[in-house]
């Protein structure tokens, strides 16, 4: 069986605070995928911007943006996936969707809120580790600054891929590109990541940067720097299987639990 998996990165000038907008202006970037790839990965809060203004801008899971990853990737019988502003029994989330083309619906609450912005102060964070199974690959759906927490990343040989999806400015761009590349080697896995690009309302200035790494740490495809871009991949379960037993780390790796 071929399980190579084709995954369309978007690196997206997200308009800020215009759910509608966004809505129209992301569909209009990935119209021309459909049956053409496996997963599209948008960035994070894709809908808003990074907005602290949840009361505002959350929906419910029955909300528009909800049903627009689940009717787009009906349309395009891909898997759609990127993060909006929910609201769920009084509380806000910065969550990640998951919405595959049979109409299953998954998701991803935002372990690591960036107090550094405030973040903290808006949301609650998710406290569960979360592993979507689709076509035979394991993916570890994640957030931003969860990036910079290898515990909480770690690769318990339970996924293949981790994706994560960003709002991560050019100030700290380099952090960026060097932890995708130290969590690729560290857990022997791809690494999908997808940052925006463009300058939001906040004034902040954000390069994208965005690209898939090989387990071995080498960049497969990137998006070029400030450019609205989608750039489609095939990755190989191949690669990640021989890589495992030629050069086999998990053997060696650390047994803990986090408390």
């Amino acid at each position: 069986m071929n399980k190579n998996l084709q995954i369309s990165i978007v690196q997206s000038d997200i308009k800020w605070e215009n759910i509608d907008k966004n809505l129209d202006y992301h569909y209009s970037l990935i119209e021309n995928l459909k049956n053409q790839t496996d997963i599209i990965v948008l960035p994070e809060m894709f809908t808003t911007g990074f907005s602290l203004n949840a009361e505002k801008l959350a929906e419910t899971m029955d909300g528009k943006a909800v049903k627009w990853l689940m009717n787009t990737a009906k349309t395009l019988s891909s898997v759609i996936t990127g993060s909006i502003i929910i609201k769920d029994n009084e509380n806000y989330y910065n969550r990640m969707i998951w919405a595959q083309p049979d109409g299953k619906l998954y998701f991803y609450d935002k372990r690591h809120l960036f107090r550094m912005a405030g973040e903290h102060k808006h949301y609650s964070f998710g406290n569960e580790k979360t592993i979507f199974n689709y076509k035979g690959w394991n993916i570890s759906p994640l957030v931003c600054y969860d990036l910079r927490f290898p515990v909480w990343s770690r690769n318990k040989q339970d996924y293949d891929i981790a994706i994560y999806i960003a709002n991560w400015p050019i100030t700290r761009a380099e952090a960026w590109k060097t932890l995708l590349m130290a969590r690729a080697m560290e857990n022997q896995a791809f690494i999908v990541g997808v940052n925006r690009c463009g300058i939001d309302g906040m004034k902040l200035n954000y390069s994208g940067d965005s690209r898939i790494i090989s387990p071995d740490g080498k960049i497969i495809s990137s998006c070029e720097e400030f450019k609205e871009q989608v750039i489609t991949t095939s990755i190989e379960y191949e690669f990640l299987t021989n890589l495992k037993q030629c050069f086999p780390v998990q053997l060696d790796s650390d047994n803990f639990e986090i408390l």
